[in-house]
């Protein structure tokens, strides 16, 4: 992993890509999860795309880098973009989930799976095969379940495996509503009543 100096996205001082938080102001340094920027208000979120936006042109295959400015875009609802950065920090990142489960979410463009083109849903499904050959989180299957259950049941369209055996498999990993939650939440959609 290549140490990166930084600006704090958040106070402007002096800091690198291997800290978790600035010493200054304690906001973190790199996003590496949705999680980690859901309730910074848009305009915080803006201040980190900067930061990283210019620490890019340095640095354009840095994976922190583009999963961070990934998340930023993801939040701003600037979907393509939010791809394009998270599909940089795939070749060279075989031991992090989340940027092919984010990559995902983004190709959906905030609407239901129901609507997106069928390209779409196939990179999303893949994205999301390859994340679970990462870490077998069970968001990652109630995500494809979410999928299958949308734009494949909803369609009357054969897949296998089915939306239910998908669901089954996240419950078996341990599933919590948190999950499920912060997942639609990210989608931009609402839940359907059968997941």
């Amino acid at each position: 992993m290549e140490v990166i100096a930084l600006q704090c996205p958040n106070c402007g001082a002096g800091v690198d890509s291997s800290q978790k938080k600035c010493n200054s102001c304690r906001q973190p340094i790199m996003l590496s999860s949705f999680r980690s920027a859901v309730e910074m208000p848009l305009p915080q979120i803006n201040k980190y795309m900067g930061t990283y936006r210019k620490a890019l042109v340095e640095h354009p295959d840095s994976v922190e880098l583009n999963v961070s400015a990934g998340i930023c875009y993801l939040r701003l609802k600037m979907y393509d973009k939010a791809v394009e950065a998270f599909e940089k920090s795939m070749p060279d990142n075989f031991d992090n989930p989340e940027p092919f489960f984010l990559a995902a979410v983004a190709l959906l463009q905030g609407k239901k799976a129901f609507v997106a083109p069928r390209a779409a849903i196939d990179k999303a499904l893949e994205y999301l095969n390859a994340a679970t050959m990462i870490e077998m989180r069970p968001v990652f299957y109630y995500f494809m379940a979410y999928i299958k259950y949308d734009y494949f049941e909803r369609k009357f369209l054969n897949t296998s495996p089915s939306y239910r055996e998908l669901l089954q498999n996240s419950v078996d990993y341990g599933l919590g509503e948190g999950d499920i939650v912060e997942l639609y939440a990210m989608l931009g959609v609402e839940r359907p009543q059968v997941l």
